[in-house]
């Protein structure tokens, strides 16, 4: 393993990201293939066995895999989704798809969600061959289309058309194995929990007529009073055991006052008024432990009247629910309906349930094992996210899933969360480099044996 020229590779790994970042695969409408092609040709130029697959044309993903012996289990699938959302280049310091370096970040949508690890993936299995690892499992590597609206043309697709590609005993994915500043301890959290989705339409139908005469049954106003209910109204607290973990895992770490409050956020009794509190005084914090805590429902598409003169007979507003695992859709949807009213018909076109894996297994013991070697002050904590990646679709296969797609981020001030969809997407350079060493010591542990990388 000392043969590994680190600064070199750094370097390689880095022009791979950049280049992967000037790719537009904004979804919609997607259009991966690109960015997938690139990637195959990494693996073509290294000998890699690896394919390219897709649903619908440009949607596409790649799929690799360097063979073991199986002696240590079934295979690691490395996973990273090609595809972003949009983003409002007026908006932004450095154009979103120009991959400029400057003032010590990489800037670019993709920078964090998440073609960094699929940069750090695909160099891992790259780092695999070229050392000549005597891998004991298989190493899978899948960089997938369509993540960022619902996963139908990337994961879910592989899993259920072809299963034999991505089929794993362990998953390594997003929203996991950053830093996470609480006072002066350094958390790293991994993803062991996701929310789940109910995607749903909210109608009222009323009697169309002229703007020129208010009609109380105008759906219009009808359907803006219940979203006003919806947009201030928190939903039924749900805890898991994952989160309260995660909460009195922070509270230990945390000075004066958070140690206190924070376990008081698990009491339904209390976690109204202090989140009301932490909300003006942090308000990222406050939304972050709010959606952990319970169902959400964020109103985000509106539809009326196509003209500024006519009372529509029907109003629409597409919400984005997420269910607490453990939670059935009809609850939530309940839960819903008494906040909005009896007016308001709820149509549901898209949903999956929420996902939680063990962490008594080999995996997590390893995560835990590095993160404490690349940084000797970290502390590894599970954590719930309140959103949803290709985790719930490997889950299927009966993967054991986490999200680990680490980087180090030293400046408190720099959130990593704040970065996902938002403008000025960015990641630190240097902790790009941690980890990409980071990601691959776990690689390599996990199919190769226990050597140490140097």
């Amino acid at each position: 393993m000392s043969a590994i020229d680190w600064p070199a590779v750094e370097a390689e790994a880095l022009a791979h990201f950049k280049a992967l970042l000037r790719i537009d695969t904004t979804n919609p409408p997607g259009n991966e293939r690109p960015a997938a092609e690139y990637i195959a040709d990494v693996f073509a130029r290294e000998g890699i066995e690896h394919q390219i697959v897709e649903r619908a044309p440009t949607r596409a993903s790649v799929v690799a895999r360097l063979r073991g012996s199986g002696r240590a289990g079934g295979p690691l699938l490395l996973n990273g989704h090609l595809d972003v959302v949009p983003a409002d280049a007026a908006a932004w310091t450095h154009p979103p798809f120009e991959a400029v370096e400057a003032d010590g970040f990489l800037w670019g949508r993709g920078a964090i969600d998440m073609k960094n690890m699929v940069t750090m993936s695909m160099m891992s299995v790259v780092l695999a061959k070229r050392l000549g690892l005597a891998l004991a499992r298989d190493l899978v590597f899948a960089g997938v289309a369509d993540e960022e609206a619902g996963s139908h043309e990337g994961a879910l697709f592989l899993v259920e058309e072809h299963p034999e590609l991505v089929r794993a005993e362990y998953v390594l994915n997003e929203v996991g194995g950053y830093t996470l500043h609480m006072g002066e301890t350094r958390f790293y959290p991994i993803q062991v929990s996701e929310k789940g989705i109910c995607w749903f339409e909210m109608v009222v139908d009323g009697t169309p007529g002229h703007g020129s005469m208010p009609r109380p049954d105008n759906p219009v106003t009808i359907l803006a009073g219940a979203l006003e209910r919806l947009g201030t109204t928190r939903l039924p607290q749900h805890v898991t055991p994952v989160v309260e973990q995660f909460l009195r895992a922070l509270a230990a770490g945390a000075p004066f006052p958070q140690s206190k409050l924070m376990p008081m956020l698990l009491s339904p009794s209390l976690a109204g008024t202090l989140l009301d509190l932490l909300e003006k005084q942090n308000l990222e914090q406050a939304i972050g432990i709010n959606a952990m805590l319970r169902n959400t429902a964020s109103p985000t598409m509106l539809e009326a009247s196509s003209k500024v003169n006519v009372i529509p007979a029907r109003a629409k507003a597409r919400v984005d629910g997420r269910l607490v695992p453990g939670q059935r859709v009809e609850d939530f949807l309940a839960e819903v309906q008494r906040v909005v009213g009896p007016q308001v018909k709820i149509h549901v076109f898209d949903h999956h349930d929420g996902t939680t894996f063990d962490t008594k297994t080999p995996l997590y013991d390893t995560l835990c094992r590095v993160l404490k070697a690349r940084d000797p002050a970290a502390v590894p904590v599970p954590y719930m996210i309140p959103g949803f990646t290709d985790s719930f679709a490997y889950a299927r296969l009966g993967a054991t899933c986490y999200g680990f797609s680490p980087v180090r981020i030293d400046d408190p001030s720099v959130v990593f969360t704040r970065m996902y969809h938002g403008h000025d997407e960015r990641i630190p350079v240097d902790g790009f480099r941690w980890g990409l060493r980071t990601l691959f010591e776990v690689v390599r542990e996990v199919c190769a044996g226990s050597e140490r990388v140097s």
